[in-house]
């Protein structure tokens, strides 16, 4: 897919002229694999640099989001509580009881 972006960004031109060239055959086979501990590091380096782009939310917001999913969780239990009622009651008129 990368291979793609540059002709893509490009616009019609780009992607018309990368119809066009050559294929690459097996460039990523040619390439020499990094050793263990040179992909481990380069991990951990892309961890480090999206860790960096978190923004955390201030007091203020972290109290809406949790006033959200608690007032969405208690909508959610009172729906499932209702419709587990509703089966119940309908399966003891069927079979009884």
């Amino acid at each position: 897919m990368s291979d793609s972006a540059p002709a893509a960004a490009s616009g019609a031109d780009g992607a018309a002229a990368e119809r066009h060239a050559p294929a690459r055959s097996g460039s990523s086979k040619d390439a020499p694999k990094a050793s263990l501990f040179a992909r481990i590091a380069l991990f951990l380096r892309q961890v480090v640099a999206e860790l960096k782009k978190v923004v955390r939310p201030t007091r203020s917001e972290l109290v809406t989001y949790t006033t959200v999913v608690l007032v969405f969780v208690l909508v959610v239990m009172a729906f499932v509580t209702g419709i587990d009622l509703i089966i119940g009651r309908i399966t003891l008129w069927v079979f009884g009881g």
